[in-house]
């Protein structure tokens, strides 16, 4: 099926409003009577959410937020358009997840919608990058830890399909992820940042918390 620029730009557009969706806020405001931004870190994402709502709360986030990533990626699938790479479909999804309009421009730190472009493009990665992401939490019990180790690890794994669109990209989304966890980088530094309430990491915490 041919498309034009004006139907394109529309379903770009269409990729920016689903990643755009605030899940953690609406969820919290329609189910909870609570605004996340308010409370805990003030992040919409899925860790927030689980920290101020609960670990049900939080799944469905992550669920929500890894399905918008995944279905603006696979939009060029469902209207047979080859001219324009899923990635950047997909891309629109993250900048509305970081961006929301609904948000003021604000948003998450695009780790769960990255990981739903994943999901979508190279599903091998995405299963990749959860395990690590998975494997790290339950050492260290620190999500933003995992995040970031699971982008990196699963960036240098994607070098190797050499597909360059997405080795760039991947590098991008790390850096970026980076960025946006520089308060956890500098909080993981300080020995303060937020742990689950499972995981080696938390169990090592408290134990020199009781020796104290």
């Amino acid at each position: 099926m041919n498309f034009n620029i004006e139907q394109i730009i529309m379903m770009l557009a269409a990729a920016y409003l689903l990643g755009s969706i605030p899940s953690g806020v609406w969820i919290g405001k329609i189910f909870f009577h609570v605004d996340i931004r308010r409370h805990g870190s003030g992040n919409i994402g899925t860790t927030n959410t689980y920290r101020v709502l609960g670990p049900i709360a939080g799944s469905i986030v992550m669920a929500l937020d890894i399905s918008k990533g995944a279905i603006a990626t696979l939009l060029p699938t469902f209207f047979h358009v080859t001219t324009v790479s899923p990635l950047v479909f997909g891309l629109m999804a993250i900048l509305g997840h970081t961006f929301s309009i609904f948000d003021k421009f604000k948003g998450g730190k695009a780790v769960a919608t990255s990981a739903g472009m994943l999901l979508a493009y190279k599903p091998a990665f995405f299963f990749l990058a959860a395990g690590i992401w998975i494997l790290v939490i339950l050492l260290t019990s620190m999500v933003s830890l995992a995040s970031m180790i699971g982008f990196t690890l699963t960036t240098i794994a994607i070098f190797f399909t050499h597909d360059i669109f997405l080795s760039a990209l991947a590098v991008l989304l790390t850096i970026f992820i980076f960025y946006r966890h520089r308060a956890n980088i500098s909080r993981i530094r300080n020995g303060t940042e937020s742990m689950v309430p499972f995981g080696l990491g938390n169990l090592f915490r408290k134990r020199r918390s009781s020796t104290k």
